[in-house]
């Protein structure tokens, strides 16, 4: 019975011992000097917010297309004869007028000469008629022949001249084809292989067939369809095509791109596609591009126009729509939607939802609930890394 009785009175005391203890817990952890001071809730969370502001942004819209040739030329023999001479190497860079092929120029020499030697015969039969048409003349104030003696001789006079210019033109027509017999780059441009070398024989005609081809490389148009909708927005705000420039990267890149400008649009809409034809004009003074290329076609506006930008973090998505917290004059943080626009590498243009002089969360957003208070602190200004 002692035992129990001790076992009992020990239980007793440490069941009073914890109880104690639990209390003191309780009423230190409630009665912490910050809380005990003021009673109020933990601190609101610290943000970093970004004043919008308008800055200077042109606009581009992305489309896709393919580089053709500013001028090309098919090479196709005028006159017929064998290839005597190859003057130029598979790709060679050409310039205007720089001697390509060679085609026997015997047979057209030799015809030329012919020519020649008729025309001479021509002049001659032509000087006889005029000096018998000049005595013709002479007999007839003395009335020392007939009319119809005359009237033959003014006729023979006219035939001769006649007969002096088919020979001229003869002459001309032969001498046109020895010049064509010696082929030249009629543009200047990369050339292509030979299709017919040295030795064979070549007709003229309309089935002539082709030698080689010539495409202009220091400068290349890229060729794009616009559809109705930009093509409003393009011809709205610019009066001037040429002032809208344009970037050009080849499939695959995403770094360096070649400049231009916009050169021509068509002058009707497709209505089968819904588009209209659009042509740039970039250079291309490496020689890097060729016609045919793929390419991914950026079309920037004509002028930079202001626009409020805001960090691409700053921005939440609840479902399918896109928020900012505004922090108003009261440090609260405000649910916001937004329209946004083009994106600029880490930040977006705002279309509506927002004013400029406005504060915005740029840094954590995620910290944040609508109309609680927050501890704003001042963030770095977005600036756009717009390339020109």
């Amino acid at each position: 019975m002692k035992a129990t009785a001790v076992l009992a009175q020990k239980s007793t005391g440490l069941l009073a011992a914890a109880i104690i203890s639990a209390c003191g817990l309780f009423w230190f952890g409630h009665q912490s000097p910050a809380n005990a001071a003021n009673g109020a809730a933990p601190p609101p969370p610290s943000v970093e917010v970004v004043e919008l502001k308008p800055q200077p942004v042109r606009t581009w819209v992305d489309f896709s297309g393919r580089l053709s040739a500013v001028e090309s030329a098919s090479l196709k023999p005028q006159v017929s004869g064998i290839i005597q001479k190859v003057l130029f190497t598979e790709g060679q860079e050409v310039r205007q007028g720089q001697p390509l092929f060679v085609i026997d120029p015997r047979p057209h020499e030799a015809a030329l000469m012919q020519a020649k030697a008729k025309l001479a015969s021509a002049e001659s039969q032509y000087q006889l008629a005029r000096d018998e048409l000049t005595r013709a003349q002479q007999l007839l104030k003395q009335k020392l022949i007939a009319d119809s003696l005359f009237e033959a001789s003014v006729n023979a006079e006219a035939v001769a001249a006649a007969a002096r210019q088919e020979a001229q033109a003869a002459v001309a027509r032969a001498q046109l084809n020895v010049e064509y017999a010696h082929i030249a780059a009629p543009i200047s441009g990369r050339i292509s292989r030979a299709e017919l070398t040295q030795g064979n024989n070549v007709e003229a005609g309309a089935n002539a067939p082709v030698l080689a081809k010539i495409t202009a490389s220091k400068t290349l148009y890229a060729e794009f369809n616009v559809d109705e909708a930009s093509y409003i927005k393009m011809v709205r705000k610019t009066s001037v095509l040429r002032d809208m420039p344009v970037q050009v990267r080849l499939a695959g890149e995403q770094a360096d791109a070649y400049i231009g400008h916009l050169e021509s649009i068509d002058n009707h809409i497709d209505a089968t596609t819904g588009t209209i034809r659009a042509r740039a004009i970039l250079d291309n003074a490496k020689g890097e591009l060729t016609p045919g290329m793929f390419a991914q076609i950026r079309l920037g506006s004509a002028q930079e126009l202001p626009a409020l930008l805001i960090p691409d973090k700053a921005i939440g998505t609840n479902q399918s729509k896109k928020f900012v917290m505004v922090v108003d004059d009261k440090n609260t943080a405000n649910y916001r939607e937004v329209t946004l626009g083009d994106f600029y590498d880490g930040q977006r243009v705002v279309l509506a939802g927002v004013q400029a002089g406005e504060r915005i969360i740029s840094n954590g957003l995620s910290k944040v609930r609508p109309n609680t208070p927050v501890n704003p602190t001042p963030s770095a200004p977005a600036v756009a890394q717009v390339s020109h």
